[in-house]
């Protein structure tokens, strides 16, 4: 590689420190915020559960269908179904947001064992997906700058990360839905 496409991914490592430390922060942050409990006449948005449980799903089968892609060869459809796993996500991650501004918090009702794999799924995938952000956005910008050995190499640990957040969001959803009033 040369130094050319080094400084071109290193212009964008101050947006990745950022956008990692930012998000989870706002997410956290918004979270905690309800527009019911502070005045504001707003219908829940009870019906977005399933809808962004259905966007992790797909995102799961996206990143697999990506790198399926990859491995035969078509780089243009790979890199545009990358940037739809990406889109998905940040749509996943409003709707997240969305609904618990406006909707009180689930309480996960399982007992024995079951408790127990669910707080450890849910752990896992709440940590992985803040996480998962930084990898995310270098892999990315190592594709940008046609970095592609990099790329390579990260892209080997961030599949991974990236499916089990998709996947696990879709199985802390399924377990928990019996919850929701």
């Amino acid at each position: 590689m040369n130094s050319i496409d080094i400084e071109k991914e290193k212009k964008y490592n101050k947006w990745i420190v950022a956008l990692s430390i930012i998000i989870p922060l706002a997410v956290a942050a918004l979270f905690s915020v309800n527009l019911k409990r502070l005045g504001f006449d707003i219908e829940p948005l009870s019906f977005l559960p399933p809808i962004y449980a259905s966007v992790n799903a797909l995102t799961a089968i996206v990143l697999v269908i990506a790198v399926v892609m990859i491995k035969k060869g078509n780089r243009k459809l790979h890199e545009k179904l990358m940037k739809f796993a990406i889109c998905l996500s940040v749509s996943f991650l409003v709707m997240y947001v969305a609904y618990h501004m406006t909707s009180d918090s689930t309480k996960f009702g399982g007992e024995g064992m079951v408790k127990y794999i669910y707080y450890f799924i849910l752990i896992t995938h709440i940590l992985l997906s803040i996480v998962i952000i930084p990898f995310v956005l270098i892999t990315y910008v190592r594709a940008i700058t046609n970095n592609i050995e990099r790329h390579k190499k990260i892209a080997k640990i961030t599949f991974p990360l990236w499916l089990y957040v998709a996947v696990t969001g879709v199985v802390v959803y399924l377990m928990i839905s019996p919850y929701y009033t």
